[in-house]
């Protein structure tokens, strides 16, 4: 992990401090690649956190969409727009590219209000150019995590 800017342990108790004290050092952030094993909570994170800056859209994984898209108001009423992708089900990168995948990266990397929020990004990390944080979700047991967040380039 390169440049380590953030490390929480949560619960399923406390996980709500966690995603407020998550968005608040890192929000400033555009790309979000979250890592960690089956059933480490990569899903039920983005979910809060998207909770969090009250979404309008239902939340759910987009498993076998690859892609879902969200929105969500700041003041202002200014738009802002998640894209939430599971790369699990990638089988090739030329498959993601084909779905829509590098053009909401570019599009987080070139505009104001975009954000990634990418599961399983070990699936395709070639896709990943250009800065993003790499989020690690350990499961400690049954209901603690540990999350380390890093910079990349």
């Amino acid at each position: 992990m390169t440049n380590e800017l953030l490390h929480l342990n949560y619960t399923l108790t406390t996980i709500d401090d966690a995603v407020s004290r998550f968005w608040a050092v890192l929000g400033g952030n555009k790309i979000f690649a979250f890592s960690g094993s089956m059933g480490a909570g990569k899903t039920t994170f983005i979910s809060r956190l998207c909770s969090y800056l009250a979404v309008s859209d239902a939340v759910s994984s987009p498993t076998f969409a690859l892609i879902n898209e969200y929105h969500f108001e700041t003041p202002g009423n200014t738009d802002n727009t998640i894209y939430h992708m599971d790369w699990y089900r990638l089988r090739s990168v030329d498959e993601a590219v084909n779905a829509g995948v590098e053009d909401c990266l570019n599009e987080a990397r070139k505009r104001d209000k975009v954000y990634c929020f990418v599961e399983w990004p070990e699936n395709a990390p070639e896709l990943l150019t250009g800065p993003h944080l790499w989020i690690s979700i350990d499961l400690v047991d049954e209901g603690a995590r540990i999350m380390t967040v890093g910079s990349r380039k």
